[in-house]
């Protein structure tokens, strides 16, 4: 596919600087076509590590493989050697860890999370799979960059988006270091491209307090962020109906928030003056979302869904009536095609209804965005547009597509990729 113009002024409307800084040195799992080859790969980069160092993998897609499913915590063992192994589903919500990074993280059976779950066996011991909470428990325990360290990552990341096009990105859960980071990079003259802070309200009131500080044309602090569900590929994203494979536990995916949180949310957010962006997958938070705002009605204008992978279509015209921004990441429906499918087979003509949201009317690039949320897929733009005017991965036959009626035209979907 040849783009109808050069993608040099592009808009990333949802990005991890960090995490894909990080990423970059990491081992890249998204080409592993079984779990076999994945603890192959994983096996071989443990190889070249030291003893006590972590092996440390991203990008798994296991319900891609022809046989889905996480190999368990003896082969992880034998994989990393010993070592402490963490290794992420590309959509950074789920992982599976080694017995050494269960231990050093003390994580075990009897562990419990809020809105996470350490998954057993049938004797009731660790798989060594983590979801949503959980997996960030785990998180924690790999150490962090130093300060220097994490510079470099963050100027790797950012000339690595300024190489596919893109001349600003929304980093959508930004660290209260990371403005003052970003403000010393571009004074450097080291600063690719402009950024736009979105921070998690626990973060917010540092970065709002000291913005005068740092921040300039190139480097601002654009709105907060929660999180009000899951993902699709763990069946933590929340939905109005039952997943057709969901688990138990939680059939219909996780509420990651009470409305009540929701709307309080929504209103310290507004006091600020700024808007607030929330991540919801499922048809289930997108709604709870909507109703939300619609419930505060916030004085601030910009405020924003991320991901909306499921709409329901009594849900649609709110976003023009709440003046909603839209930010989507169509490049997800190439990885997620098969989970959806065995997720929400009955459901599949309300996946990313971009059409129905521009026939609203709110605009391509300023009510309908587009972005990658990179590194939990890459970030090449040519994802987007291939799965906005496709529906469906290369060298699938087009009945394969999902909801084609949704599809758009090519200039309309890089439009999408708002112009900095």
């Amino acid at each position: 596919m040849t783009p109808l113009r050069s993608p040099t002024d592009l808009v990333e409307s949802h990005a991890h600087l960090l995490q894909l800084g990080r990423s970059l040195a990491m081992v890249d799992l998204s080409a592993c076509e079984s779990a076999q080859h994945m603890l192959d790969v994983l096996a071989s980069h443990a190889g070249r590590v030291g003893a006590g160092d972590w092996v440390l993998g991203h990008g798994a897609r296991p319900e891609a493989w022809d046989r889905p499913g996480w190999p368990g915590i003896r082969d992880l063992d034998r994989a990393a050697g010993g070592r402490p192994l963490c290794a992420w589903c590309f959509d950074y919500h789920a992982l599976v860890a080694s017995s050494a990074a269960l231990g050093l993280a003390s994580i075990h059976r009897g562990s419990r999370f809020e809105n996470g779950r350490v998954v057993l066996d049938d004797r009731g011991e660790p798989t060594g799979l983590l979801l949503e909470h959980a997996a960030l428990a785990l998180w924690q325990s790999v150490p962090e960059p130093a300060p220097r360290e994490r510079i470099g990552l963050l100027r790797a990341a950012c000339d690595h988006l300024r190489s596919l096009g893109f001349a600003q990105a929304h980093d959508m859960k930004a660290q209260p270091w990371l403005g003052r980071a970003l403000r010393d990079l571009d004074d450097a003259g080291e600063l690719a491209i402009g950024v736009r802070l979105y921070a998690l309200l626990e973060d917010l009131d540092t970065l709002h307090e000291t913005r005068a500080s740092w921040e300039n044309e190139r480097v601002s602090l654009a709105g907060g962020k929660i999180f009000t569900d899951g993902t699709l590929n763990s069946r933590t994203a929340h939905m109005l109906h039952p997943y057709a494979d969901g688990p138990p536990e939680h059939p219909s995916g996780m509420a990651m928030m009470t409305p009540a949180r929701i709307e309080d949310a929504v209103r310290r957010v507004d006091a600020l003056g700024l808007p607030l962006a929330a991540h919801a997958i499922g048809d289930g938070a997108v709604r709870a979302t909507l109703d939300a705002i619609a419930s505060v009605k916030p004085e601030t204008g910009g405020f924003r869904i991320e991901h909306a992978e499921l709409i329901d279509e009594t849900d649609v015209p709110r976003f023009g009536d709440l003046g909603v921004v839209a930010s989507l990441q169509p490049c997800h429906l190439l990885t997620d095609i098969e989970a959806l499918r065995r997720a929400v087979p009955g459901r599949l003509d309300r996946v990313l209804p971009i059409r129905e949201l521009l026939d609203l009317g709110i605009g391509a690039g300023v009510g309908v965005v587009f972005g990658s949320d990179v590194p939990i897929v890459r970030a090449d733009p040519g994802d987007s547009i291939r799965a906005a005017v496709d529906r469906r991965r290369d060298g699938m036959p087009a009945e394969q597509a999902v909801s084609p009626a949704q599809a758009i035209d090519e200039p309309t979907a890089w439009s999408c990729f708002a112009r900095a």
